[in-house]
């Protein structure tokens, strides 16, 4: 079964614990494939070394005496026919028999956060894409590029696609996942920062050309709802570029694109704001594709700074 050929007695961790410092303790349970002969201060014992170790640690049990252990460890699982104090102690309980379901069970919670880190991500950045660039327009040529209900209405529109990443394809990672915020923060940021650039040189040029001001605010609009909800095709795969596998699901790509169309047409019949052609509709759609692949690069390149700040930053404080 490959389990290992390395066990150790619980008469050797009594050892250990009575003779020998911390870190040897620390070490032998750590390199140990196999423990016999526990008892239930020995599993509680071994979960949380291992916690101090930095692990992630999960722990199956079925009675009684697991149960101190299922409570420490960070993922308590109680098994099929498991006793009710065991149940009562874990985070998990299996319905059916076997440790697939374990598998089943990690592979969807991995899949949940890379979704959740995608939301995130996103909405990080679509706030400071809209925010800062309404603000720095209405403090450089005193006018909002936005009318209040295209605010509403970009708001609404986003609701879509958000609501659809919980059925998107996401990659299984082999490894357990983490909360990053500062990498979270970082890559949404440069994106955020990036859309609020390309949004500003679009306005600063329709308002030297002469554009009347409902015009403008409607093409910001449309410039707003394509580039905007393109991110999302950013930020669902990480680190890698837009086109890597998995693809986008059905369930996520339709609503994601019909929003687009949805706002597309908002535009061009002009409801609630003043009708543009679809001649400049296509246009608006070229400059935010451009765009898209802009930010794509952007993304990467970003992840790659972040992880050589981050080395930096771990060398100096290492020492």
């Amino acid at each position: 079964l490959g389990i290992g050929s390395n066990h150790i007695k619980a008469s050797v961790l009594h050892n250990l614990q009575k003779t020998k410092t911390i870190h040897d303790d620390a070490s032998a349970i750590t390199n140990a494939d196999v423990f016999t002969e526990v008892v239930p201060s020995d599993k509680y014992h071994i979960v949380d070394i291992l916690q101090k170790e930095n692990h992630i640690v999960a722990m199956t049990g079925d009675g009684v005496n697991d149960a101190p252990a299922l409570k420490k460890a960070d993922v308590g699982i109680a098994v099929s026919g498991a006793s009710p104090a065991a149940r009562s102690a874990s985070d998990i309980i299996l319905l059916s028999d076997g440790l697939s379901v374990i598998k089943d069970a990690i592979d969807h919670a991995r899949m949940t956060f890379l979704r959740m880190h995608s939301y995130a991500t996103f909405r990080i950045s679509e706030t400071i894409r809209v925010v800062i660039f309404i603000t720095l327009a209405i403090l450089v040529f005193n006018y909002s590029p936005l009318s209040a209900v295209m605010i509403v209405l970009l708001s609404l529109l986003n609701d879509i696609p958000v609501m659809a990443i919980a059925y998107d394809n996401v990659p299984t990672q082999k490894r357990p996942v983490r909360w990053n915020m500062h990498s979270t923060l970082f890559i949404a940021s440069i994106l955020g920062v990036a859309g609020v650039i390309s949004s500003f040189m679009l306005f600063y040029w329709l308002h030297i050309s002469g554009y009347p001001v409902a015009i403008i605010q409607t093409i910001i609009f449309i410039k707003l709802d394509v580039a905007g909800h393109s991110t999302l095709y950013l930020t669902r795969t990480g680190r890698d570029h837009f086109w890597k596998r998995p693809f986008p699901s059905l369930k996520f790509f339709l609503p994601a694109f019909s929003s687009r169309i949805i706002g597309t047409l908002i535009a061009v019949f002009g409801i609630f704001m003043e009708p543009i052609s679809w001649e400049m509709v296509g246009y608006i759609w070229i400059y935010a594709t451009i765009w898209f692949f802009i930010n794509d690069q952007i993304k990467v390149f970003g992840y790659k700074l972040f992880d050589k700040i981050q080395a930096i930053h771990d060398s100096v404080y290492s020492k």
